[in-house]
């Protein structure tokens, strides 16, 4: 049975192996698809290990998807581009791709719950690591004018330099009210992992009455810290990120089968009765 694994940390919340096994049935596929938690330190380890004992391809999430970037002996142009990998495809003879389909993944999901004429907006990205920068470029390529920012912004400086047009915006000017016009019908995405520990964000409430759409890239049971502030501000409408998740893994799954592309729709139906028993 072929295997195929998601390194992260932590791991043991991740959908993955449901969502792949759900792919799977689709086509009449058996697969394994597992969970590997590991650290800073072994991921490199894990990976290598992995594919030597003959794995057919893996994922990547927290907070490890630009280590993969620097790991893999072929980047895709978008990965190479976004400096970060969410997907690891073996050509064997120990070799390595690395693909994202984090950005594509969220296109599918944002058109999911507006629509794909609504993308040529403001979006405004806070979070400047692995998970916003496999976003950036197809947003902008989607007619999106996409803006960054981060608690360090010595994080964004070297995104500016990379990703043409985009902008930067100060992080101590979320806690105030926003300017005339920035976030007047804005997409607001969180891609921080703020949320896997239940953090809220320093957003003056403006942010989120304003915006079209809130959006967090993290998912759960319940709304996450980030959603719920958005909501007692009265935003319009809020999204978590397992639409993403479900249209990023369809895209990995094309990838190890030979193009075959699942239908989504029906997936993120199941996993979100599951999430709300």
């Amino acid at each position: 049975m072929t295997q195929f694994t998601v390194f992260g940390n932590p791991i043991a919340h991740s959908l993955s192996p449901q969502i792949h096994q759900q792919f799977a049935a689709q086509f009449n596929l058996q697969l394994d698809y597992t969970r590997s938690l590991t650290s800073k330190q072994g991921f490199a380890a894990a990976v290598a290990g992995f594919f030597r004992r003959g794995g057919a391809g893996a994922n990547v999430t927290v907070p490890f998807k630009e280590k993969a970037a620097g790991l893999v002996t072929h980047l895709t142009a978008r990965a190479a581009k976004a400096g970060a990998v969410n997907t690891l495809i073996p050509l064997g003879y120990g070799q390595l791709a690395g693909d994202t389909t984090d950005g594509e993944g969220l296109l599918r999901d944002l058109q999911r719950q507006l629509a794909e004429a609504a993308l040529a907006r403001t979006v405004i990205i806070i979070g400047a690591g692995g998970a916003a920068r496999g976003v950036i470029e197809p947003l902008q390529q989607a007619g999106a004018e996409v803006v960054i920012t981060n608690r360090s912004a010595a994080r964004v400086a070297p995104l500016l330099e990379r990703f043409s047009g985009l902008q930067a915006l100060d992080y101590s000017a979320l806690a105030q009210a926003p300017r005339a016009g920035l976030a007047t019908d804005a997409i607001l995405i969180n891609a921080t992992s703020a949320s896997l520990t239940a953090e809220g964000l320093p957003v003056h409430p403006d942010w989120f009455a304003g915006s079209v759409l809130t959006y967090d890239m993290m998912y759960g049971r319940e709304p996450s810290a980030f959603l719920q502030q958005a909501q007692r501000t009265g935003a319009g409408k809020t999204a978590d990120g397992l639409g993403m998740l479900v249209e990023q893994a369809a895209l990995a799954f094309a990838l190890w089968h030979e193009g075959k592309v699942p239908d989504t729709d029906h997936v993120v139906s199941v996993l979100r009765a599951s999430l709300s028993r």
